[in-house]
């Protein structure tokens, strides 16, 4: 099979949250390829972040795409907002869905009610994603794979960020890999969320990575730049 793009999705949760504009511009600039966005509401996770309005405010400063990871209960009731507010990929946990395939259908449905010139949108289309916290088996998502655009693997548990790199969660990613090498039919890329430095980068890409989410690793250095660069490189 065709090796995909590796690409590196900085994390705004370890932005300054004082400047998102200004840290927006400075990662575009310095070669992040999408912007990684965690939405938390309090209730699926310990933590409160970003919602509609912040989102789409943030549209205005870059062309990157906009990789907006719901770690909200009851997600079907925001879909639409979120695509208004100019996201790109929108992913939800698996966890947080009692009908997933419903549900990311309604993440395709999307597309079409709001034309990509008004939303500020990057691709022609959103793409869906799914996600599995560390102790959700990839048997969890098997029977809907093939709507799937994107499988966000979290390789921390989620709610904060800076904590320590699961390793056992890579197996997950071998397994969705195998998978999709054996189904010509399936077109998916595999994202990894949590604990991803130049130290761990390479154990992911090796398992089926292809998006790597860095939160710390990029943004709580003082040259954005050659954090990416050295991420990237850092892949064999």
């Amino acid at each position: 099979m065709e090796e995909r793009k590796a690409l590196i999705a900085p994390s705004i949760l370890s932005a300054d949250f004082a400047k998102l504009g200004e840290e927006l511009i400075a990662l575009e600039r310095d070669g992040a390829d999408w912007i990684h966005i965690d939405v938390m509401d309090g209730h699926f996770v310990p933590n409160l972040t970003f919602g509609p309005p912040v989102i789409k405010l943030l549209r205005r400063h870059t062309t990157l795409p906009f990789d907006v990871h719901l770690m909200i209960s009851n997600p079907e009731l925001y879909i639409e907002d979120y695509a208004a507010a100019g996201a790109d990929i929108i992913t939800v946990h698996a966890e947080a869905a009692l009908h997933l395939h419903r549900l990311l259908g309604a993440i395709k449905e999307a597309s079409a009610k709001l034309p990509r010139e008004k939303t500020g949108r990057v691709f022609e289309e959103i793409r869906a994603g799914v996600s599995l916290n560390p102790a959700t088996p990839t048997c969890a998502i098997l029977p809907i794979m093939e709507i799937v655009d994107l499988a966000l693997i979290m390789s921390v548990n989620p709610g904060f960020g800076g904590q320590k790199f699961i390793s056992s969660t890579l197996q997950k990613a071998r397994e969705l890999s195998e998978l999709r090498d054996k189904n010509p039919s399936l077109n998916f890329d595999i994202e990894i969320d949590g604990g991803i430095n130049v130290d761990t980068i390479n154990q992911a890409h090796s398992a089926g990575v292809n998006i790597f989410v860095a939160g710390n690793a990029v943004l709580k250095t003082k040259d954005y730049k050659a954090a990416i660069k050295n991420l990237k490189a850092a892949i064999d």
